[in-house]
């Protein structure tokens, strides 16, 4: 039975602002982007939105408000379309930019809008790639032969998508560009069209145009030249528009156009636009061959980070060139070593924790990471939100990555990293590829675990773990001679008849609260836990020296680290009783507690599924 998204998609068109705030919407392969009129707190809850189920993070870059759902996201943006009115970013022309808007550097700007082009390309050179790598395998391995009418059928719908590839880039830049789709795509089709190709016998064929020497090149496969083609081409419009009378646009727009698009393009803009490309992959061939080691390096352990800033498909266009310029792609290994060391990620975590939604999450999203190359609800869900397994795959991606680098392993079609795509890197150098995701894939699962879950390990399990803010015998509520907490008043929670007055930090989190006498004070952790620490009966009338703080509210602490001094000895003297509760403030009804190992000062708290759901696990 198929999900209901409504009440998620609800919820997510209500804390952006509602559908009157939205300029418009369209989706990637884990990410709805939003581009928003008003982005202000007054207008859009980022806090609610990370906090629903079904969501994993928010991040606001670029000029978008992007909420990565994972692998549910095309069936919430349908849900949002179908029950608002939203504009759907890819619909038409007309639409605002929704990538290549000018915020961040220039850099940042390029591949913003690069990533903005090739976005709704993915899927089909994904597709397609995969169905080459498959052929390669077939003929390898002698299933199919080269000269079967099967074999030309099949490699006409692999190839399609990249012989073709100018085509469809005109169509995405003509709407990130803001120009007519329909007369970019004639401009970018005249350079595959028959009689044109026919003239170029080679890359630098000369040929005249009234009398101009007009140098030739091939652009099956290109990328550059149809993006610098249409990036003209939206400003001759913009020109054209105020010159061609309305009555006349509907043939003198695409006439005048074609008139000096096409032209201009095999004359000057063309050849540029290989030169670039060619210049630009050579330039990356170059580097990992005076240095793949540290191009891998810097790769394998930097392309998390672009996942997160959502511009790591600005780097396709460098991977399609290179397989269309020398036949094969380094880049894409490299970029594998952090798919795999993401996927080990899922896979540390969910022999870590003890948590049953953590361990459901990393599980549900380890399979789309290795079948499908999906890594954002791992880098989201878990290395974000536990801090040590994002460091865990960055260094084992990063050297997973030089490994790769080092030997030169090659892809030769493009394809998303990923067990099923593994035909994709057949050659030579496969037997180093496997060798690296191996390695990657199981390197950071072990690190991961040898690591833990960072700041959060206390509420990593279906026990909370609390560390004795002082060190003594542990009793029940119950026996605490004050109604107000023997009762439950207060909260449930533990007490301690203290023997030493060293005061500890229970949890890792910060201080909330610290009272002027400094007999109590209250700390928070990272996923809302609330404890309040009350040394003694009554010790709020006791002059100040009696307890020493060193703790102030904002300050971040340490599980056990120590915070203070208690006069043990002056609060027994003046005959106050010295037992100190330990209170959970924020909703924790039901508790059973077991002490672990007294020596080490730790104790675990059993607390109820509400408590847990509430504590943000």
């Amino acid at each position: 039975m198929k999900k209901d998204y409504t009440k998620l998609a609800d919820d997510i068109v209500s804390y952006v602002g509602g559908q009157e705030n939205v300029i418009s919407l369209y989706h990637c392969i884990t990410r709805l982007r939003f581009k928003l009129k008003d982005t202000s707190i007054a207008k859009v809850n980022k806090d609610k939105i990370e906090k629903l189920t079904g969501v994993l993070s928010v991040v606001e870059a670029n000029g978008q408000f992007q909420v990565v759902i994972g692998s549910g996201v095309s069936d919430v943006f349908q849900t949002i379309l179908a029950n608002y009115h939203i504009k759907n970013a890819l619909d038409n022309t007309e639409t605002d930019d929704v990538e290549s808007n000018k915020t961040g550097n220039i850099v940042i700007r390029f591949f913003n809008t690069l990533s903005a082009i090739f976005n709704p390309i993915i899927i089909a050179l994904a597709g397609a790639g995969m169905l080459k790598a498959l052929l390669v395998v077939f003929t390898t391995y002698h299933l199919l032969s080269n000269q079967d009418s099967t074999y030309k059928i099949l490699a006409a719908a692999g190839n399609s998508v990249f012989y073709f590839l100018p085509l469809f880039l005109a169509i995405s830049a003509a709407r990130i560009f803001k120009a007519n789709m329909f007369i970019s795509l004639a401009i970018v089709a005249s350079l595959l069209e028959p009689n044109f190709v026919s003239m170029v016998v080679k890359n630098g064929t000369t040929v005249d145009f009234f009398g101009i020497p007009t140098v030739l090149m091939g652009y099956s496969g290109t990328v550059i030249p149809a993006i610098i083609a249409i990036y003209v081409y939206a400003h001759l419009e913009k020109l054209l528009k105020k010159f061609i009378p309305k009555s006349m646009e509907i043939f003198a727009l695409s006439l005048v156009a074609l008139i000096i698009m096409v032209p201009l393009t095999v004359l000057v803009i063309g050849p540029i636009g290989v030169m670039l490309g060619d210049g630009l992959g050579n330039a990356m061939n170059f580097i990992s061959g005076e240095s793949g080691l540290l191009a891998g390096l810097l790769i394998g352990g930097g392309w998390t980070f672009l996942v997160m800033m959502g511009i790591h498909w600005g780097v396709v266009p460098i991977m399609v060139n290179n397989l269309a310029l020398h036949g094969y792609d380094t880049l894409r290994p490299m970029i594998a070593a952090a798919t795999f060391a993401s996927a080990g990620v899922a896979l540390g975590v969910f022999l870590k924790s003890r948590n049953k939604e953590t361990k459901g999450l990393a599980l549900s999203s380890l399979l789309p990471a290795l079948l499908g190359g999906i890594t954002e609800p791992i880098v989201y869900g878990l290395s974000v939100k536990y801090k040590k397994p994002l460091i865990a795959q960055v260094i084992v991606g990063g050297l997973v990555g030089a490994f790769m680098g080092a030997l030169q392993v090659k892809a030769i079609v493009y394809v998303f990293p990923a067990l099923t795509t593994l035909p994709a890197f057949f050659g030579p150098t496969f037997i180093y590829y496997g060798i690296g995701i191996t390695v990657a894939f199981f390197g950071t699962a072990l690190l991961t675990y040898l690591l833990g879950l960072g700041e959060t390990d206390e509420t990593t399990s279906d026990n909370l773990s609390v560390a004795l803010p002082l060190r003594g015998d542990v009793i029940p509520l119950s026996d605490v001679n004050d109604p107000v907490f023997s009762t439950l008043a207060m909260g449930n929670g533990f007490a301690i008849y203290p023997e030493t007055g060293d005061i500890l930090a229970p949890i890792t989190g910060e201080i909330i609260t610290v009272f002027p006498t400094g007999h109590a004070f209250g700390i928070r952790s990272a996923l809302g836990t609330e404890l309040l620490v009350h040394i003694g009966l009554n010790t709020v009338d006791l002059s100040k020296g009696t307890f020493n703080i060193s703790v102030k509210k904002g300050d971040k602490v340490k599980k056990g680290q120590q915070i203070g001094i208690a006069n043990l000895e002056a609060i027994k003297e003046k005959k106050y009783d010295p037992t100190t509760m330990v209170i959970f403030t924020n909703g924790v009804k039901e508790q059973t507690l077991v002490v672990l190992d007294q020596s080490k000062n730790d104790i675990t708290s059993v607390i109820s599924k509400d408590a847990i759901e509430k504590d943000g696990k």
